[in-house]
């Protein structure tokens, strides 16, 4: 190797560390610290719920079906549903970022906002 490849490899080097810390530091500063319970019903945003809050949520729909959204100790469950099948009902609490609970028939998703982070890929219960 020549001086003239270590001193490119250096300032690659450099510039590489100084963008991962300007973009730690840019995502840091531009994200909410709480997390939040998302709930859409067909593709629309129904409510925003904070998951450090204790409380009950009916979601109810124009055709008289409904979802009991609970949110407790920092954790987000379906606790009740009108669907025939409550899949719903029997998925786990969710409180990482992205975790969803979702109830097809009744077109209801709920989703973790801005919550921790996973360090865990997936599992199954």
């Amino acid at each position: 190797m020549k001086r003239n490849d270590i001193i490119l490899i250096a300032v690659l080097l450099a510039v590489s560390i100084g963008l991962l810390v300007g973009v730690n530091i840019y995502r840091k500063n531009n994200t909410s610290d709480s997390a939040n319970v998302e709930v859409t019903v067909d593709g629309k945003v129904y409510g925003t719920y904070p998951l450090d809050e204790d409380r009950k949520e009916r979601i109810e729909l124009s055709d008289g079906s409904y979802n009991i959204l609970k949110i407790s100790d920092g954790k987000a469950s379906v606790i009740e549903a009108s669907c025939p099948d409550k899949i719903c009902v029997n998925t786990a609490d969710i409180h990482y970022t992205d975790e969803t609970i979702v109830c097809l028939p009744n077109k209801v998703v709920v989703k973790i906002v801005n919550g921790e982070e996973n360090d865990v890929d997936g599992m199954t219960r």
